[in-house]
This record gives C-alpha cells, sequence and structure tokens, in this order.
C-alpha cells in the first residue's frame, strides 16, 4: 500500500512496485489507508512522513492497534531526514525510512531489504 497526498508519487510508486507482479493499493489519505486496511491489512505499507489529515504517529499507532494478527511492514517515505520525526514514529511502529524523492533502484532496494528483514 502506498499512503500518499501526492498523485504522481503514489502512481510513480505503484508503477515501480507493481513491475514485479506486486498487488499495490493506494490511498491519498491515512484515514482512507486505515479503512482498507481494516477490509484487508497489506503486507507492506509506504507511507508519507506529513499524511494531509492526521499526524504520522497517529496513523502508525493505529495501523498497530488494529486487530486481525496482521503485522505489516511500514516505511515512512520522508523528504529529509528528520532525526525528531524517525524516533517518534519509530517508537509508534515504523519499520524503516524512505528518502523522497527517490528512484526505480532505490525504491525498490528499501522495499526488498525491509520485507526480506521482516520475513
Amino acid at each position: 500500500m502506498i499512503v500518499e497526498k501526492s498523485a504522481v508519487v503514489r502512481k510513480v510508486s505503484k508503477r515501480i512496485l507493481g513491475a514485479d507482479d506486486r498487488s499495490i493499493i493506494e490511498a491519498e489519505t491515512a484515514a482512507e489507508a486505515l479503512a482498507m486496511c481494516d477490509a484487508q491489512m497489506p503486507d507492506t505499507i509506504i507511507v508519507e512522513a506529513d499524511p494531509a489529515d492526521m499526524e504520522l504517529v497517529e496513523f502508525i499507532r493505529a495501523l498497530r492497534q488494529m486487530e486481525g494478527g496482521a503485522v505489516p511492514v511500514v516505511i515512512v517515505a520522508m523528504i529529509e531526514m528528520d532525526l525528531v520525526c524517525m524516533t517518534k514514529a519509530k517508537r509508534a511502529g515504523a519499520d524503516d525510512y524512505l528518502l523522497k524523492p527517490f528512484d526505480r533502484a532505490q525504491l525498490l532496494s528499501r522495499f526488498e531489504q525491509v520485507t526480506a528483514a521482516a520475513a
């Protein structure tokens, strides 16, 4: 799942990650993503560090408190390395970080590293 307010970033991310026959869903807002996760939890979620409709930590905590047993990998996409944001997100349950803008190689590499480590 890609959670990102920018339609361009969602489209590019979906195209890159979906090239290997992965099923990629997208959400424009954190609330939309939580509703989708409640219906069916994805294996991995890439969420922007600054969702439009709620704080990142609030989103991660709500995600981690969902029932059902599935625990997705959460990757936070950041514009810059913000240690305060990173620490708060990690404490809330984020697994890793990715800097934006990213290219195909960077996104695939980070995605594969994090999902392999979680397996």
